[in-house]
């Protein structure tokens, strides 16, 4: 008795069985290619054959799993599904010898791997992963012996956070193996605590290298034995993480003079520092500038305040981020006189409030194409005057969830739907460092 279907079951099965045939296995995958990654799981538990289109690898593109093993090993297939996927990128949480061991043997063609919580020695990256380009390491303890091959010179980007390296195995000499390195993060890792050589070597190493992001907060020393290459870098992004009790040298962008972006951000709140560190903080930023003529692009995180180093921003800068600084009015005017090309800016300051100020761009930026602020404590009024930007684009409330919607939908309809208004998108690359989103 308890085995029959009923009827009406048996109904819906046929129902079931009829829209599967009736839909071809292609325009099933098309179908879910619209859905959100919980969705497509939804719909995978659904029967073997919907977990079967699920699992093609045209619906996982640019997807990566994240992988705790705090709660034990995976299963067979749990790792058969994986490469069904055709899995490429992966963050891997806390694991084990064995679990590294594992993970080496049932995906060995990841290109992208985010290694965190780890403390593990002797880690062959290269040799388990050789077609491995994008590498993340973060709040680990790892050892590598810099003196044997690593079998990563084929990494481009590489991206170290809060990793300490014991003695026996040195930051610098690893990677100086690493000659196509493109793109670099070091933040708070090493096993010393000055500046000094770090950036000068790295651009003497890595003659590729394109985007830099260092912070000078336990950064690792290494005098090289031989003279440093004087070839000018040809760097075009750098990021700069600075702290109060250790500071980058002032001669900095002399090796960089064709940098297009640089990014510094204060690891300290301005207010709090002792009056030599914040005068010499003020010092520095103006120096950077003076040495950077191309430079397009600028960001400043709770930097000293703009008055103090206004003057000095080159006139070529078209993109501008200003946060967590104060900014009056008498700033914007003088942002505004000084780079009257600018296309893009980006203001926060918080805990401040730009207030009044908004209604004052379209005049003071009259070209600007894109504008990222908050609504917070700004008189609707004020905020729709932004239509009156002729050129821009898009503009992103950094609050936005907290805005009322009404107030994107006028915004579109005075600019005849020529604005995109949209709020601050979530970070969605793992390999990006997220203490740059801290500071």
């Amino acid at each position: 008795m308890g085995d029959k279907i009923s009827p009406r079951t048996n109904v819906l099965l046929k129902i079931h069985t009829h829209i599967l045939d009736l839909l071809q296995a292609e325009v099933w995958t098309h179908v879910f290619s619209y859905l959100s990654v919980s969705d497509k799981l939804s719909i995978r538990a659904c029967c073997k054959y919907f977990r079967k289109l699920i699992d093609h690898w045209s619906l996982w593109r640019g997807w990566t799993a994240v992988l705790t093993f705090k709660s034990g090993s995976y299963t067979k297939r749990f790792w058969n599904s994986l490469r069904r996927r055709k899995v490429t990128s992966m963050v891997v949480r806390s694991p084990r010898a064995k679990d590294w061991r594992q993970l080496c043997s049932e995906l060995p063609h990841l290109s992208s791997l985010v290694l965190e919580q780890s403390v593990m020695e002797n880690l062959g990256f290269g040799k388990d992963f050789p077609h491995l380009e994008r590498l993340a390491i973060r709040n680990s303890d790892v050892v590598i012996d810099a003196h044997k091959r690593t079998h990563l010179e084929q990494l481009t980007q590489l991206s170290l956070c809060d990793v300490t390296f014991p003695i026996k195995s040195s930051f610098l000499p690893f990677i100086s193996h690493l000659r196509n390195l493109t793109s670099l993060t070091c933040h708070n890792s090493g096993t010393s605590v000055e500046p000094i050589w770090i950036m000068e070597t790295i651009l003497s190493y890595l003659p590729n290298l394109k985007d830099l992001s260092l912070s000078s907060k336990r950064a690792c020393v290494y005098v090289p034995k031989r003279p440093l290459n004087e070839r000018i870098s040809s760097l075009s992004t750098l990021e700069l993480i600075q702290y109060s009790d250790h500071f980058f040298p002032v001669n900095t962008m002399k090796k960089v003079p064709h940098l297009n972006s640089l990014s510094v951000f204060s690891g300290n709140d301005h207010q709090r520092m002792m009056p030599s560190a914040s005068s010499h903080l003020v010092f520095l930023l103006n120096k950077w500038l003076q040495d950077l003529p191309k430079l397009t692009k600028l960001a400043v995180t709770r930097g000293p305040p703009v008055k103090t180093y206004v003057t000095s921003i080159p006139a070529t800068v078209t993109s501008l981020a200003l946060c967590s600084s104060v900014l009056s009015s008498e700033d914007m005017a003088s942002i505004s006189a000084q780079l009257p090309n600018l296309l893009h800016l980006h203001v926060d300051p918080r805990p401040s409030h730009l207030r009044v100020n908004i209604a004052q761009i379209p005049v003071l930026f009259p070209k600007l194409r894109s504008l990222k602020l908050r609504h917070e404590s700004v008189p609707e009024k004020d905020f729709l005057h932004l239509h009156r930007l002729q050129h821009l684009e898009h503009l992103e409330i950094l609050d936005g969830a907290q805005s009322p919607l009404h107030l994107s939908d006028e915004l579109q309809a005075l600019t005849k739907n020529r604005l995109h208004v949209g709020s601050s998108p979530r970070h969605s690359d793992p390999m990006l460092c997220e203490c740059i989103h801290q500071v």
